[in-house]
């Protein structure tokens, strides 16, 4: 019995000593660790501030806008869902919301199948590699701004270099930018210029795509199609939708193109009237400063939109190395 009883002392002291020691192990980690977060804080403030005055401040003001009438001048007036609801009368919205759709569903595929080309080609060892990568991705440079939208509406107006190329072959060429039928086209074929983002990434993800995959499927006798079809499009994919995304957000929001080839007005018939351009003059043009916050939020709900479809289709097209 004494020999039990021993035994079971020295279990209990074991099972104190390692107590105190867990103990003792909490109160070190507790020394350690710092006692206050004050300099993240300091640092994160700059970030903070900006993102509350002049991120959320301004889209929390817009959705309050958008449910007044309001004209830069006088108060605003709550008039609830009104402004919504004289969309549905508006043509120009509409219009406005087809010719973006337009410009996103044709621009953005376009821009990106060529920037994909252009990537294979520079991927195949190129001497001054550094140099075309650069020469290439200046357009997306310069395209958004506006120097380069003057010179587009040089190069395709009447007597512009375009029409100057083709009466030297013969062809009277229309005038590219007063006419409804090719105005837009003119205004699509400017993004797709701008193809040099999507595709410096495209060329990062051929880049990081093993070269055994090739080498096997060469030795099968798979042909040049099919390795670009079963190898490099499934292993691109998630850079391929990495881009979709972007480049769809950023056609929507696409302002300055517009606004300078067509003068501000939305081009012939409203044929380059894009969204922000709409949304633009009723804000700053009509002073209707609540309909024009009400667009903006119809803006950010398509684009969401578009968006999360991205996302939910990309699980049936889109590869990710497990």
């Amino acid at each position: 019995m004494s020999a039990l009883a021993e035994l079971g002392s020295l279990g209990k002291k074991s099972t104190a000593g390692r107590e105190a020691g867990a103990d003792r192990g909490k109160g070190a980690m507790k020394q350690r660790r710092p006692k206050d977060n004050k300099a993240a804080f300091i640092f994160l403030a700059p970030w903070m501030v900006g993102l509350v005055a002049i991120t959320v401040g301004p889209m929390l003001m817009s959705l309050y806008l958008s449910f007044t009438d309001y004209n830069l001048i006088q108060d605003p007036n709550w008039i609830g869902v009104d402004n919504f609801t004289r969309m549905f009368g508006d043509e120009r919205f509409w219009n406005s919301l087809g010719v973006t759709l337009t410009y996103v569903v044709v621009g953005v595929p376009l821009q990106l199948a060529l920037a994909l080309a252009v990537a294979l080609a520079l991927d195949k060892g190129l001497k001054g590699l550094a140099f075309y990568r650069s020469v290439f991705y200046l357009p997306s440079l310069l395209g958004s701004s506006v120097a380069v939208a003057i010179l587009w509406k040089q190069m395709f107006g009447t007597s512009g270099l375009v029409n100057q190329i083709l009466a030297f072959f013969g062809i009277h060429g229309p005038g590219w930018i007063s006419d409804p039928s090719t105005a837009l086209g003119s205004i699509i074929l400017l993004h797709v210029w701008t193809f040099g983002s999507p595709m410096i990434i495209f060329l990062a993800g051929l880049r990081q795509i093993p070269s055994m995959y090739y080498e096997a499927a060469a030795v099968d006798g798979a042909g040049r199609a099919t390795r670009f079809f079963k190898i490099t499009l499934p292993l691109l994919s998630p850079i391929i939708f990495f881009n979709l995304v972007l480049q769809i957000i950023g056609a929507f929001q696409s302002f300055t193109q517009a606004f300078i080839v067509s003068g501000g007005s939305g081009g012939p018939s409203d044929s380059t009237m894009f969204f922000t351009l709409y949304l633009y003059q009723r804000g700053f043009g009509q002073f209707d400063m609540g309909y024009a916050s009400a667009m903006a939020w119809v803006l950010v709900v398509i684009v969401g939109a578009f968006t999360a479809i991205n996302f939910y289709a990309s699980k049936f097209w889109v590869f990710y190395d497990d």
